[in-house]
């Protein structure tokens, strides 16, 4: 029986991780180690210290004993979700792993409790199967999500079943949760929304027009490079302009083909659409060839599920009061960790970023938000939010390489990709969009507005035509103010010694 487990034991050291102090771990971190569940442990783990004294760290949620749980399956999960939430994917493979008889036997402990209510309709709505347990005919109903928590939606579904409102922020196949932390609170309170209308408030339409298509490009070269390409400028355009029309189409699985196709110019060697064959990211073994994955994509048979239920998730997030830069997060960051193709994934990826945000109406005034352009400004941590997933997830994923040293998933992970938890990148992304409302969009306004003072001088003074002007600026940009010798000798030969000395001044003062 799994209620004879002792769940809490008071440790030091816990999964190579030294506690703050000596503790006992608590929650849903007890049940998985005691169980041997298939879960990564929470990004914060539950600790019930000796001391009387409540705080947190980034890695622990420390509690005094007088919150200590009984040594019971059933405590340790009201603890779980009444200080830590939901997880949804350690209740999928706790319910995989315990015998129906024991679930019900669970739910009849405190048979109309709220946290017995919430079990309750998680195994039915996770596992698809009713229970041999009659509705319940108590008057109030419960949200699911605990608003102090996690986001949850605002209006959920009513289960008259349960007394439940389900305000998942998902479907049964795709539904990531964000956790509450200090960090997104500040910045939804901060109403960045808002804080870019005002940032923009004053400026010329034509000089936000321009500062819009310096951005598209600057945006896609950035998308490019995070990828390790550089790509013709032709090609950076065309992507810029698609970047342009993002929430223009109603995303559906024949609008991310189109995307790949738009990403993908030389087809020759990638083979296109929705993945028929297993996928990693990282290297391979320069002497063997063997593969070493730094993330595993979702088994390819799993694809047309997961996407369906991105969709899905997507039109509840557009449709609903969820915050512009969560839904955003969920759908953008879900869709990477799938990698549902072949290539193209990353920059699809960052274009649904612009896409929600767009759907959202959280873009105005025609500006696109260069997220591209300060995850590359900030791409150590890019990486280290995206290994937060997955790193903690390929000690589930069982693999063998194929013969053309590629990987094939042998065990069932699924649930990986459409249960997890997104509050680190919901972090990174909210980090992102702040740094272009406070540091690149108006850098580029100033920038464009330094550039037609120092363009108004070089008229007056000489008359110079606009393709010779944007010659001589990224000359004296790329040589520190000054103009080369071999520039001198040959594109601006025309000037005299006394004239180059004045435009570089000129040039000083301006920029």
């Amino acid at each position: 029986m799994i209620e004879n487990n002792y769940f809490s034991q008071k440790v030091s050291v816990f999964h190579g991780k030294r506690l703050p102090e000596k503790a006992s771990v608590v929650g849903y971190a007890a049940i998985i180690d005691t169980l041997g569940l298939p879960v990564p442990m929470p990004h914060t783990i539950a600790l019930i210290s000796e001391k009387h004294k409540t705080y947190q760290t980034l890695e622990w949620k420390v509690f005094t004993p007088r919150h200590q749980p009984e040594e019971t399956l059933y405590q340790q999960l009201v603890f779980a979700l009444k200080y830590e939430g939901v997880n949804l994917l350690f209740f999928k493979k706790l319910f995989e792993k315990l015998p129906e008889k024991e679930i019900v036997a669970l739910l009849k402990i405190e048979v109309t409790g709220q946290y017995t209510r919430k079990i309750w309709f998680i195994f039915e709505w996770l596992m698809q199967k009713q229970l041999p347990i009659p509705n319940l005919t108590v008057k109030n109903y419960i949200p699911l999500i605990e608003n102090k928590l996690q986001y949850g939606l605002q209006n959920g579904i009513r289960s008259s079943r349960h007394r439940i409102i389900n305000n998942l922020p998902g479907t049964i196949n795709f539904c990531p949760l964000i956790r509450k932390t200090e960090k997104l609170e500040n910045y939804i309170k901060q109403n960045i929304k808002e804080k870019k209308l005002k940032a923009l408030k004053g400026y010329h339409k034509d000089l936000l027009q321009r500062t819009a298509a310096f951005l598209l490009l600057k945006d896609s070269k950035a998308s490019f490079t995070i990828e390790g390409e550089s790509p013709k400028s032709k090609r950076t355009a065309r992507w810029g302009r698609i970047i342009g029309q993002a929430g223009t189409k109603k995303l559906t699985r024949e609008e991310l083909l189109r995307l790949q196709q738009e990403v993908i110019e030389n087809t020759r060697f990638v083979k296109m659409g929705f993945r028929k064959q297993g996928g990693f990211v990282g290297e391979h073994n320069r002497t063997t060839g063997e593969p070493i994955p730094e993330h595993i994509s979702a088994k390819w048979q799993d694809i047309p599920l997961l996407i369906e239920g991105l969709i899905n998730t997507n039109s509840i997030l557009v449709n609903s009061e969820t915050d512009a830069i969560l839904a955003a997060t969920s759908i953008a960051f879900g869709f990477v960790f799938i990698h549902p193709f072949e290539d193209g994934n990353g920059r699809i990826h960052r274009y649904l970023i612009h896409h929600t945000l767009a759907e959202k109406q959280f873009t105005q005034q025609g500006l696109i938000f260069p997220v591209s352009a300060s995850i590359l400004d900030h791409i150590v941590d890019y990486r280290k939010t995206l290994e937060q997933y997955s790193n903690p997830v390929l000690d589930f994923i069982d693999w063998k390489e194929t013969k053309d040293h590629n990987i094939e998933v042998v065990n069932e992970t699924i649930d990986y990709y459409r249960y997890f938890d997104a509050t680190a990148q919901a972090e990174f992304l909210y980090d992102c969009v702040n740094d272009t409302i406070e540091n690149i969009i108006p850098q580029e306004i100033t920038y464009l507005q330094k550039y037609d003072t120092f363009k108004n001088y070089l008229d007056e003074e000489f008359e110079m035509p606009d393709r010779m002007i944007a010659l001589l600026v990224r000359f004296l940009e790329q040589n520190e103010g000054k103009i080369s010798k071999r520039a001198k000798e040959k594109e601006f030969n025309a000037l005299s010694k006394q004239e180059i000395d004045a435009i570089e001044k000129n040039y000083r003062l301006i920029f």
